[in-house]
């Protein structure tokens, strides 16, 4: 309960200045976040972050598949098997079959 009537303030306080701020002030930091976004090197960082996670999570996702494999039902088995060879293939591709690099 804390964290919702947290959350209502912050939100409302966000709201009463944001309208303080105005709109001159709104698209001054619009624009500053887009050219923040575009830098190369804040692109090439987020990029690097989001391939670690995956291949955090493909191996996590073996670990824990190789461990609890024989647990799952058997509705739920095939669609791990498949995905596991998904992981361990490493064609370096996402699920639409476009690279990530």
């Amino acid at each position: 309960m804390r964290y919702k009537v947290t959350f209502v303030v912050g939100l409302a306080l966000g709201y009463v200045l944001g309208t303080r701020a105005g709109r001159e002030r709104y698209e001054q930091m619009k624009k500053s976040a887009r050219e923040l976004a575009q830098n190369p090197a804040v692109r090439n960082a987020a990029e690097t972050a989001g391939q670690s996670g995956r291949q955090f999570a493909g191996r996590a996702f073996a670990a824990v598949g190789d461990k609890v494999g024989d647990a799952v039902p058997a509705s739920l088995a095939g669609r791990v098997r498949s995905l596991r060879g998904r992981v361990r293939g490493g064609t370096g591709e996402d699920e639409w079959g476009t690279s990530n690099t």
